[in-house]
């Protein structure tokens, strides 16, 4: 029977996946966080070869067996480096060459993902034999990266403080509870720069992603500050102006 004459199912018994070369094919993170006042990438050292000894991304190879789909892979890795879900996980690019990695043709899928760094334990393992955060400014001339990871690194950098610009995604590198101070210094690290305060909080405000958490304070040194959170169900804002007209 020729395969125009097969139905569907028959023509998936009998077709061989193997028929062609796949390449090796794997998902990176570029998990970031805010810590020592400065926005940092959690990276993992080799253990092994290839590229044993140097920091890389964390990820790994897709298992078919127990990953649904891409996002279930990224949220796996993530789990397993940090033992926490991240609140916000966007996949950034592919990026696949003949050349990326020594053992063969390869392509992997990048995510970045954007996680508050309290309560959050480093894991390693599966190939690598240490964990740590790392400072964002200067990384790529600052480390030798495995692979292309400085490529991967540089390009979820630079789409992070793009959309810092005009969206509420900042608001995912801070504790469940926080003060419109605490947000608007998350902006200012992230996009290396300030920002005018009654401008930011109106945009804020406008934006109706967050909502007060009724009988809440923060006692400072001059008087208490509103304590906030993010709205249940509320996906990111996106604004109508970018941050750099607040300036």
């Amino acid at each position: 029977m020729s395969p125009t004459e097969m139905t569907e199912q028959e023509f998936l018994q009998t077709y061989d996946i193997h028929a062609f070369d796949v390449p090796l094919t794997s998902v990176d993170l570029v998990i970031f966080t805010l810590r020592e006042q400065a926005l940092q990438v959690l990276l993992v050292k080799r253990g092994e070869h290839p590229c044993k000894g140097k920091w890389a991304l964390p990820g790994g190879f897709i298992d078919i067996r127990r990953d649904a789909d891409l996002d279930a892979t990224a949220l796996r890795k993530l789990r397993e480096k940090t033992g926490v879900d991240a609140p916000y996980l966007e996949q950034l690019q592919g990026f696949g060459s003949a050349t990326r990695d020594p053992r063969g043709w390869s392509a992997t899928f990048a995510y970045f993902a954007l996680i508050d760094a309290n309560g959050v334990s480093l894991a390693h393992g599966g190939g690598s034999n240490a964990a740590s955060w790392h400072p964002v400014d200067g990384l790529a001339e600052r480390l030798d990266l495995a692979f292309d990871h400085a490529q991967i690194f540089n390009t979820a950098l630079l789409r992070l403080r793009n959309k810092v610009e005009y969206t509420s995604l900042p608001v995912h590198l801070l504790a469940p509870e926080f003060t419109l101070s605490d947000l608007q210094h998350v902006y200012e690290t992230v996009l290396g720069r300030k920002v005018d305060k009654s401008a930011f909080r109106k945009r804020i405000m406008d934006g109706d992603f967050l909502q007060e958490i009724p009988g809440k304070q923060r006692h400072a040194s001059n008087r208490p500050a509103q304590l906030y959170t993010i709205r249940q169900g509320q996906p990111t804002v996106y604004f109508a102006r970018a941050m750099g007209a607040l300036r």
